[in-house]
């Protein structure tokens, strides 16, 4: 059902005020109002797109990193990644936060899959890429990134996720994308 120009079910946004703005993200809060009339406030961050790479080798073995996340005060696998900078080709961001984060050049690159984390609070679009093979380029990984650096078998990833060592969404999402692949024989 339309009203006017809106879907019935769509919220309302009277406004939207600033509450901090820094180079990586700006955090505001929205005046929103629900079709039913209810009328509240909405915290809304809003961060910069991210490039993340799962790469792949022939023996079907994905590139992540083991780091500490403070937030939950955890250690966890990751894929490499980081944000794209404004004039920034997204998919030579992404081969560079490889680089940069592992000490491996990923030899090929395509798009997998694009997601949100948190559409209900979050606006941060994640791009994330497949890269096929890599060279060690020989350089150490960044240690401010990730403890150790590591190639885990495809076939050991859902039981990873069940033990909550991978739980980042960008490597929960793209991660569940390349299972799907070899599933259907793409991979």
């Amino acid at each position: 059902m339309q009203v006017g120009s809106r879907r019935a079910s769509e919220w309302t946004i009277h406004g939207e005020r600033v509450v901090d703005d820094t180079r990586r993200a700006a955090l505001s809060i929205a005046d929103v109002e629900l079709p039913t009339g209810v009328r509240f406030e909405q915290y809304v961050l809003r961060v910069p797109t991210a490039a993340m790479v799962i790469v792949v080798d022939d023996a079907e073995r994905v590139l992540m990193m083991w780091r500490h996340r403070f937030i939950l005060d955890r250690w966890v696998w990751e894929l490499p990644g980081g944000y794209i900078d404004s004039d920034e080709d997204p998919a030579v961001c992404a081969a560079r936060e490889v680089e940069e984060e592992t000490g491996w050049r990923p030899r090929t690159l395509e798009p997998l899959v694009t997601f949100q984390p948190m559409v209900g609070t979050v606006d941060q679009t994640n791009l994330v890429y497949l890269g096929r093979g890599a060279d060690h380029i020989g350089t150490a990984p960044d240690v401010n990134e990730a403890e150790r650096v590591e190639w885990i078998p495809l076939d050991d990833i859902e039981r990873r996720m069940r033990l909550g060592e991978i739980v980042g969404a960008g490597s929960v999402a793209g991660l569940l994308a390349i299972l799907l692949l070899r599933a259907q024989g793409k991979l």
